[in-house]
């Protein structure tokens, strides 16, 4: 009689009704794990050790977007209104009755100065301050001069002789009875005084951020025993969901983080442009530097800086900062995005100096309303005149991002609440924004601020032959940081 073998190791009998190891089916027993009989508990969606692991939203509070039509954006800011100069030499000798400066050695720096003005010449060094009024003002090349006589001394030899750290400002003038108005400056006989006012312009440019995510047809039509949640509200058994939903997130994120941490190409370290553009894709010998300027890099081109801040010393480092403010456009209201350790220093900072000292906050910025300011996670307090609300920015304690390191250079950002108004030409009228927005292209016919398109045959594309399909996302955008004088960078 022949015998039967069980080629598939299925089943093997016996005499007796026993769960005998070779008579089912074995989880762990090689190539019949497929056909599982018994299931595990499974724990079917996924625990979400990070919790939202989304960084974007910063912009959003702070700032607003606006579509712009160009390769650039061009935007000008006031110079300051009264006569000051700082770096000023003086070059008359010792016991000279005239004071020469030499303002700062610099063509480009003009002479306002016009003979009997009244000026104030300060040695920041030594405290030491004399008034006088000018004779004579030289315009105009390196030799630029003032000559002038004091009111209280017989020289200028108590600014230190030979000083070169002074600073001089214009506080009104003085004439005898009967004489014509201020003239000559140097111009010559019948020149009368005029000061044309300048501007300070800047631009940036928007920079092009992509990022796709594809997926074959057969992988689009597998189910998964793992239940796919993200931050989104996505959820299902397939997993190229998480996939596309997760690329999405993270995009969304890129906008963000690119306008913060944006950079301009500067050709530094003997590297020309066209150097540094042949090493990006698309960029050849180009005709402009790739990149745009970000928050961070425009605050430490043109706005202030404080390194070391520290809750150890009290209120005294942080009251350094609002005295700055005060020499800048002094806006009331400022918000502080700080990282966890700046943030504990500041309420350790708060928590040292009694409640009337520091005083309230109006919350002005969230309609008064207090709750408001909670819910979005903003702190308020007073100090001097300004209302400050803080809150824990989580960029800066992601450990992806910048929380990732001990030192990671940067510790907060303070950001006017200020705004200002200019003409819309979209809208046909006058329009405030605030100081930090945002510019992305678009015309009529196409809007580049956030772009989303499927091509390919699966997923129900029907744009390719290819069996997949791919998710593209697209933004043309750039940031703009207007007065940045009144930002404030807190460094390590």
């Amino acid at each position: 009689m022949g015998q039967i073998n069980p080629v598939f190791g299925s089943i093997v009998p016996s005499q007796q009704q026993l769960a005998l190891q070779n008579n089912y089916l074995a989880f762990n027993a090689g190539a019949n794990d497929f056909a599982q009989q018994y299931l595990p508990e499974v724990y079917e969606a996924e625990v979400e050790r990070y919790g939202n692991r989304t960084l974007n939203g910063f912009l959003r509070m702070v700032g607003a977007e606006m579509p712009m039509t160009s390769d650039q954006v061009i935007w000008s800011e006031q110079n300051r209104l009264h006569v000051s100069y700082e770096n000023v030499a003086q070059t008359g000798g010792a016991g000279s009755a005239t004071l020469e400066f030499a303002l700062g050695g610099n063509p480009a720096v003009s002479n306002a100065i016009f003979p009997n003005d009244t000026i104030v010449v300060m040695n920041p060094t030594t405290g030491v301050t004399l008034k006088g009024v000018v004779k004579t003002s030289l315009p105009g090349g390196l030799g630029q001069q003032v000559i002038a006589y004091p009111f209280t001394a017989a020289n200028w030899d108590a600014l230190g002789v030979g000083a070169t750290n002074l600073k001089l400002f214009v506080y009104g003038s003085i004439f005898a009875k009967g004489t014509v108005g201020p003239v000559d400056n140097g111009l010559g006989a019948g020149s009368y005084k005029s000061i044309q006012p300048s501007f300070t312009q800047y631009s940036n440019n928007p920079i092009i951020i992509k990022d796709s995510f594809q997926i074959n047809g057969s992988d689009m039509a597998q189910i998964g025993w793992v239940e796919v949640a993200t931050e989104d509200g996505t959820s299902g058994y397939l997993w190229y969901l998480k996939s596309e939903s997760e690329t999405r997130l993270r995009f969304d994120d890129y906008l963000e983080m690119a306008m913060v941490e944006g950079e301009l190409a500067s050709g530094a370290g003997g590297v020309s442009f066209a150097a540094q553009q042949a090493n990006v894709q698309g960029f050849g010998g180009g005709i402009n530097a790739y990149g745009s300027q970000g928050l961070f890099s425009a605050i430490q081109a043109r706005g202030n800086v404080m390194s070391g801040f520290s809750a150890g010393t009290g209120i005294s480092d942080f009251d350094q900062v609002l005295k700055n403010l005060d020499t800048q456009g002094a806006i009331e209201e400022n918000m502080l995005f700080l990282n966890r350790g700046l943030d504990l220093d500041f309420d350790d900072m708060l928590g040292q100096i009694s409640g009337g000292a520091v005083g309230g906050t109006a919350y002005g910025l969230f309609e008064n309303s207090e709750d408001m300011a909670l819910n979005l996670g903003f702190s308020g307090f007073r100090r001097g005149s300004y209302d400050f609300y803080k809150t824990s920015w989580k960029y800066l304690n992601d450990a992806s991002t910048r929380g990732g390191v001990a030192v990671s250079g940067i510790e907060g950002v303070l950001i006017p609440a200020g705004t200002s108004t200019v003409y819309d030409q979209q809208l046909g009228t006058n329009i405030r924004r605030p100081f930090l927005h945002v510019r992305y292209r678009a015309s009529q016919t196409e809007d580049r601020r956030y772009k989303n398109w499927i091509t390919g045959s699966a997923g129900g594309a029907y744009t390719t032959n290819i069996d997949a399909m791919q998710v593209n996302w697209l933004s043309e955008r750039c940031l703009v940081t207007q007065a940045a004088n009144n930002f404030v960078l807190f460094q390590q």
